[in-house]
This record gives structure tokens, C-alpha cells and sequence, in this order.
């Protein structure tokens, strides 16, 4: 075991050499070149300004803006939502390399998560079957009334495999009689406990929509209920280990065949699932539905997979829409083009494919406005403009919109557009616009890391400097011994200790450093952030790097001076005593004789 361990873990450097991180963070963003680094806006916040940096030289990437960081597994781990090992096999495939057998705890675990989750699917296949036969069993006959109501033909039914409840009952007798445990039962969300501790069906006398992702598997339910009830008119089964409703798109199983026969270019979302079956149904089959959930970068990146190209399509409602906005902007952020489909007041897809046809859908989608129009529209239609306190709350919320418009062209077709809906000058417009620049790049603008501490926070700020440029390996750097401070923070003595242990070997790989603390270490992000612009290579830099030695010196001659002091009283002899106190008067001495530049 200890052999196939040790091959394992040259097989992960090997991985790392083979997957280089530029090339694979570039094939997920967009980035820039800056000297010896690339930038990019961050993948895992929302920002306007890039502050995420990849450094090509030592194999790591960090965002100044929240703080993640890494080397390229844990870059993949997080940007596809997978664990260390399904990073590992995507990276593999990736650079053509066969994983290696490794033994250990973590990969029997691994192995019975992976026996519970499919033993969590087959129950969910089991059970849409089961609904599937309800629904053509002769008992559901307000089921397909509904459907036919709806104009939903048989062969779309079948599509999307809708199904049937019946009762709160039969559903988890039947998965009982399939040999699953009341415990999976439950945990699959398709059943619930009740108050005598039973199991019922947990969308008992719905509509059944299965959920399916994109590997064709059953992984949760939506339910609709039939008649008027004080209970939730369409309800989800909870999320479970199969289903994350954020991580997931209803009938992206459809869309992906759409794909891979050739006829996709684009992507309309809708909110709920009966938008996206009554879509389907029109002959719109290029729908997916986020099923009511705020829209995530999860979901962007699955819609990103099948297009670049997306239309959002949710209701008529404007409360509704405005309330989804700011969800929006994550897929510009991913690099999808994103419009905006006007829906009328009060209805939703499905009301209009119901009352105008497929051709009145048609012409929503032609009215479809990129996204930066329908946020202007958005702040229109919260204003009366006809009132000149509104009129001027208007312009206040929509002119910082204009800032983020691409091109000089659109900003001044939008301004135009502001200037026709208020009757303010164009000329008056582009000065505030000016303003508003001036403001985001004062705000956006990122802040010089080197401080002017107080004495209280100098010590562990000195810390992160000394250790953020050794880990870095600057020129100024080569005379100092880390073995000759005690760093209070564990953190900064694994750092220093990796720093000493690496300097032994021959040299320093600061990306080595997330296999000793990981990429969630908040003392790492902190003595990372000090890599921002110069602070670290130039003279300022260098020098600042001299005041943090001398206070770090100084407090341990301070902490040594304690320390004797509290043996005076102990001291058994005279001698002794003169002896600590000799000490003393050397440390003290030595003390006054650092000199501080006062950058600290």
C-alpha cells in the first residue's frame, strides 16, 4: 500500500507538470496578460474590475478580491463543483494519463458514497416508473384532464415522463416491496416520515414532473396539485445527494440531445417546469427551466456547455423579472450573451403559448433586448417621470447601468435613450456620466496592501510580509533565516517551515503550499494578497521588508526579556541571578539598537 501510495503521489506532481494552470484556467475565462502574470475577473465572485491573478511562473492562482486560491486541481475542484478525486480524473483525461490505484480511507469512503448515491438513483427510476404507470393505470383521470387542459399532447407526456400520485400511501409500500430501506426512502426526498413516524408519499396526489440531469438520470420530483388548497400549489422534493436545485436545469436531459443532433444555437430559460413543457410543446425545445430558484454560476456554466447564446424568459410579472436582475449579470460574467424577453404584463410563457400560439411567442422573442437595455427599462418602470424627484432617481440608478455598457457607441445610444425619457440634455447626461466614472474607479480601484500598522497589529502583519516574500522567493530575501523567529500563528509556521524545508531541497514552489494548508487557509490568503502590484518587488517593498525583520527581531528580544525576567525571582543562587540579568541588560540593549523606518 505504502509503494502504490508513493506512486500515487508522484502521479499527482506528474498531473500538475502536465496540466499547465494558464492553459487550463483559459479554456474555463477570458484572460489578460499583465507582464509575468495573467488577470482575469474572478470566476467564484462577481466583480467589474479583474483582481483575480494567475502567477504562470510558480503554479498558483489568487484573487485579491475574495481571497480563493489554489493550483490547478483545486482550480478545477472548484470551478466544476466536484471533489479532489473527480478533479483528479478530468485533469487526467484532460492530459491523457491514467489514474493510479490508490489505498487509503478516503477511497473507501469514496467508494460506499458512490454505492449509497446509486442506490439513490435506482430508487428515483424506480419510483418515476411507478408514477408513469399511475398515470395510464385508468385512476388518474384528473391527472390527464389537467394535462389536456393544458394542452399538453401524449407524446410530450411521455417526453418528460410525467406521472401520476394517487394517494400518500402507495408510492412507499411499493419502494418497500423493491427492497429499499425506509432510510433510503427518505433520503431520496421521494418520501417523508409522518407523525406516527411512517412513510408517505412527500408529493402525495400531484402531478409528477421526474427531474432529470444531464446524465439521463432521475434525480428529484416536481409536483403540481390539482384542486384549490391552502398547501404550496408546485412543491420540489428536498435536495439530497442527488439533487441541488442551483446546480441543476430542468430538461437540460432534452436540450442535450438538441446538441449532439446539431440544432441548438441558443437557450431559453424560463422559471418553472410546466413554462418549459408548455414551450416544448409549441416547438421551442431549445427551453430550460431554473425552476424558480435564483439564478447561480452553476447554472450558467451548465447553460454555457450547450450554448453561448441565452434568452430569459420569465414572467410577465415585473416585480418578478426586476427581482431577478441582479442574477442576471452572472451570465455576462461567464461569457454568454445574454436577451431579455419582454413578457406582457401578468403572463408567462405558458399563458402566452396558451392564448397567442407559438407565433405569439415568436414575437416575444423577437422583442428580446440585451441586458443592459432591460435594466434601464427595469428602472423606468419604478419611477413616474412625469414628477421631477423621481425623474432625478431615475437617472441616479440608470446612469452607473451606462458605465458598464462595452463600447463608447452603446454608452452614447443610451444616453440618448435616458435623454428622450426625461427631457434632460445630452450634454448635462455625459457630465454626470463623468462623475459616475470618477466614482467606480475610486471604488473599483484595488487598495495598496503595505500598511501603517499600530504596534498591536505590526507584529503579525511583519509576519505576512516576511513570509509572502520568502514563500515568493525575492532577491532581498536570501540572507534570512525564518528558523531564528517564533511565529505565533500556526499557519505562518507551516509557511515558514516549507519555506526552510524548500530552501534545503534547492528551491521554493510556492504552489506546494496548498498540499501543506490547502486553499481555504485565511493566513495563506492574506500573505498571498501582499503579491498585489509592486508591494513585494519594489524598493518601498525591499525596504518595508527591512522594518518587518526589525520588528520581528525586536519583539523577540522583547519576548526574551519576559522570559528572563520571570526566572529572576526564581533564581537559587546570586550568581545566577547576576547572570539573567546580564542577559537582560543585553537583549535590552540590543533591542534600542533597532532602527524602524516607520513604514510599519
Amino acid at each position: 500500500m505504502r509503494e502504490q501510495n508513493a506512486n500515487y503521489a508522484e502521479f499527482i506532481r506528474t498531473l500538475k507538470e502536465k496540466n499547465d494552470l494558464v492553459d487550463v484556467i483559459g479554456s474555463y475565462v477570458k484572460l489578460e496578460r499583465r507582464g509575468y502574470s495573467y488577470w482575469a475577473c474572478c470566476p467564484f465572485h462577481h466583480e467589474k474590475t479583474p483582481s483575480f491573478s494567475i502567477n504562470a511562473a510558480d503554479k498558483y492562482y489568487h484573487c485579491f478580491g475574495c481571497g480563493v486560491s489554489g493550483d490547478v486541481i483545486s482550480f478545477v475542484k472548484e470551478y466544476e463543483n466536484v471533489d479532489f478525486a473527480q478533479a483528479v480524473q478530468i485533469l487526467a483525461a484532460r492530459a491523457h494519463l491514467e489514474v493510479p490505484a490508490y489505498d487509503d480511507r478516503s477511497a473507501e469512503e469514496a467508494a460506499e458514497k458512490k454505492r449509497r448515491r446509486d442506490r439513490l438513483s435506482s430508487l428515483c427510476r424506480d419510483a418515476a416508473r411507478f408514477y408513469l404507470n399511475n398515470l395510464y393505470s385508468g385512476k388518474a383521470e384528473e391527472h390527464l384532464a389537467y394535462l389536456n387542459r393544458r394542452g399538453v399532447s401524449l407524446s410530450t407526456m411521455r417526453k418528460f415522463g410525467i406521472g401520476a400520485s394517487l394517494d400518500f400511501n402507495s408510492l412507499p409500500a411499493y419502494l418497500r416491496a423493491q427492497g429499499y430501506s425506509a432510510e433510503e426512502c427518505t433520503e431520496s426526498g421521494v418520501c417523508a416520515s409522518n407523525e406516527k413516524g411512517g412513510l408517505i408519499d412527500a408529493l402525495g396526489k400531484r402531478l409528477i414532473i421526474p427531474i432529470i440531469n444531464h446524465m439521463d438520470e432521475v434525480i428529484a420530483f416536481g409536483g403540481r396539485l390539482l384542486q384549490k388548497s391552502d398547501r404550496a400549489k408546485y412543491k420540489n422534493t428536498r435536495e439530497t445527494a442527488l439533487f441541488n436545485k442551483s446546480k441543476n436545469l430542468y430538461n437540460i436531459n432534452l436540450v442535450k440531445k438538441e446538441k449532439r443532433a446539431g440544432g441548438l444555437s441558443s437557450l431559453i430559460m424560463v422559471e418553472g417546469y410546466m413554462d418549459a413543457i408548455s414551450l416544448y410543446e409549441a416547438g421551442f425545445h431549445n427551453v430550460v427551466a431554473s425552476m424558480g430558484t435564483s439564478l447561480t454560476k452553476e447554472q450558467a456554466r451548465l447553460c454555457k456547455r450547450y450554448s453561448e447564446n441565452v434568452f430569459i424568459s420569465y414572467d410577465g410579472d415585473f416585480a418578478g423579472q426586476k427581482a431577478n436582475l441582479r442574477g442576471l449579470d452572472i451570465f455576462k460574467q461567464e461569457g454568454i450573451k445574454v436577451r431579455v424577453v419582454p413578457m406582457p404584463e401578468g403572463l408567462d410563457p405558458d399563458d402566452v403559448i396558451r392564448k397567442k400560439g407559438a407565433e405569439g411567442y415568436r414575437e416575444c422573442l423577437d422583442q428580446a433586448m440585451p441586458l443592459i437595455d432591460y435594466r434601464i427599462l427595469s428602472a423606468q418602470r419604478k419611477y413616474d417621470l412625469t414628477k421631477t424627484d423621481e425623474k432625478r432617481d431615475f437617472i441616479r440608478e440608470a446612469l452607473p447601468v451606462v458605465r458598464e455598457a462595452e463600447s463608447a457607441t452603446e454608452r452614447e445610444e443610451l444616453v440618448k435613450r435616458i435623454s428622450q425619457i426625461t427631457g434632460v440634455s445630452i450634454s448635462a447626461l455625459l457630465r454626470d456620466l463623468e462623475d459616475v466614472a470618477l466614482l467606480q474607479q475610486k471604488s473599483d480601484e484595488p487598495q495598496k496592501v503595505i500598511p501603517k500598522e499600530d504596534n498591536a497589529g505590526g507584529d503579525k502583519k511583519a509576519a505576512r510580509f516576511i513570509l509572502a516574500a520568502c514563500l515568493l522567493s525575492k532577491p532581498y530575501t536570501r540572507g534570512c533565516d525564518l528558523a531564528q523567529f517564533e511565529f505565533a500563528d500556526p499557519d505562518h509556521r507551516a509557511i515558514a517551515n516549507y519555506v526552510i524545508e524548500g530552501r534545503k531541497a534547492g528551491s521554493v514552489k510556492p504552489s506546494g503550499i496548498f498540499d501543506v494548508l490547502g486553499s481555504d487557509s485565511a493566513e495563506l490568503c492574506e500573505v498571498l494578497n501582499l503579491d498585489f502590484g509592486d508591494n513585494l518587488d519594489s524598493e518601498e517593498g525591499e525596504r518595508y521588508f527591512q522594518d518587518c525583520l526589525a520588528v520581528m527581531t525586536r519583539n523577540r528580544y522583547a519576548e526574551l526579556i519576559a522570559r528572563a525576567k520571570e526566572k529572576v525571582s526564581a533564581a537559587q543562587t546570586q550568581e545566577e541571578r547576576r547572570e539573567i540579568l546580564a542577559r537582560i541588560d543585553e537583549y535590552t540593549k540590543k533591542m534600542k539598537n533597532i532602527r524602524i523606518g516607520g513604514r510599519i
